[in-house]
């Protein structure tokens, strides 16, 4: 009898994983997703200000592939039936489960986000801003991680008559070198995007933010892009999770208190092999899918899984269309002083872009290399 695995979320992790491990004899796939359209979550901030992204139906991504696509909505795991518990469907029974359910915005952090800002995390937050924008106006972008820097500047190039304010708690660009912090305030005094930093938010309220220090920064509208929150249904179900509600993994990315689980994508907490935590992005996401994959296909074959083995190469940051930062970093991921910018990076971060959506349709394109480290 075949092994049944099912793989909850089809976002960049789930639909690589999925089509990988369906490739192993012996195994029925079945993914579940709560939409039958697969997100460019790298693309929001483009899709927020009318630019044209291409809808993707995850059937046409599964296509020559034996994986079962099952569009429902999960809302509770019973790990003592081994059963996901779905919106509409009946239940679905497994053997091995893949949990990559993604996370979003954590838009109510503060008083007043949640009913004042927008956030812009997946595709219906896209389309809430994309129509608040057509009022014009000022708009203020909380955050100064890479969503909340690629939102400011694609707003303020794409469309100059907004006034465009970052705010960020700590210092603009703090996780880049010096040569990338250069260029990033160049780029962002001929765009006219007024930064902010060192400014922590007390409040959205909907004439703007209130600061920690009693500053009220005037605003149309507020653009949310600090901090991520991932589905309870892990935790609920009593899976170890740690104080995020992100599933603890171990180093082949089974879970530690749930054997026949496994995490990728950000509803894991996965870690290098040096005990860093990989964070939230799809260059973790990727190769924690086919390490997964290998992790299973061992397991099945009475192998030993390899632990992940992972190493960070650089941060890629579009600003705006003709223009970008490529950060290279160390195997830990702090920042070198060699950058990339300009057109050449915006190109660079757009064709990385396009290789992610590749490796959908094409999940070898994410290749173990002999050490067992993960390459794409």
């Amino acid at each position: 009898m075949a092994t049944r695995i099912v793989v909850l979320g089809a976002g960049y992790a789930g639909v690589v994983a999925a089509k990988s491990i369906a490739k192993q004899p012996g195994t029925r796939v079945t993914l579940v997703n709560a939409s039958d359209l697969f997100v460019e979550r790298v693309r929001m901030h483009q899709v927020a200000v009318g630019q044209p992204v291409r809808q993707r139906p995850i059937a046409e991504l599964l296509t020559g592939s034996p994986v079962e696509f099952v569009v429902d909505r999960v809302v509770a795991l019973d790990t003592e039936r081994r059963e996901v518990v779905l919106a509409e469907g009946a239940p679905l029974v497994y053997d091995t489960l893949v949990y990559a359910l993604g996370s979003r915005a954590a838009h109510d952090a503060v008083p007043g986000a949640a009913e004042h800002a927008y956030p812009l995390a997946v595709a219906e937050d896209a389309d809430r801003l994309r129509a608040r924008l057509t009022a014009g106006g000022s708009v203020t972008v909380v955050g100064g991680g890479l969503t909340g820097i690629e939102a400011a500047a694609e707003l303020a190039e794409t469309q100059p008559e907004l006034k465009v304010r970052l705010v960020t708690g700590g210092a603009f660009g703090a996780a880049l070198s010096e040569r990338g912090r250069l260029h990033l305030r160049r780029v962002f005094a001929r765009l006219g995007v007024e930064v902010q930093d060192h400014a922590r938010v007390a409040e959205v309220r909907a004439d703007g933010v209130l600061l920690a220090d009693g500053v009220l920064l005037p605003a149309d509208t507020v653009v949310w892009t600090t901090g991520f929150r991932v589905p309870e249904i892990a935790r609920e179900a009593g899976i170890a999770c740690d104080d995020h509600g992100r599933m603890l993994v171990d180093a082949t990315l089974r879970s530690v208190s749930h054997p026949d689980v496994y995490a990728i994508g950000d509803a894991a907490a996965a870690r290098r092999q040096d005990g860093q935590e990989l964070r939230m992005a799809c260059a973790t996401g990727l190769p924690a899918a086919a390490h997964v994959a290998q992790s299973i296909s061992d397991r099945l074959a009475g192998r030993t899984p390899r632990p992940l083995r992972f190493r960070y190469v650089n941060q890629c940051v579009s600003l705006g269309r003709r223009d970008g930062l490529i950060q290279f970093v160390r195997d830990d991921d702090s920042a070198v002083e060699r950058v990339l910018t300009g057109r050449v990076a915006a190109w660079y971060k757009e064709f990385v872009v396009r290789g992610a959506l590749s490796a959908q349709r094409h999940p070898g394109l994410v290749k173990l290399t002999p050490r067992g480290r993960k390459e794409a």
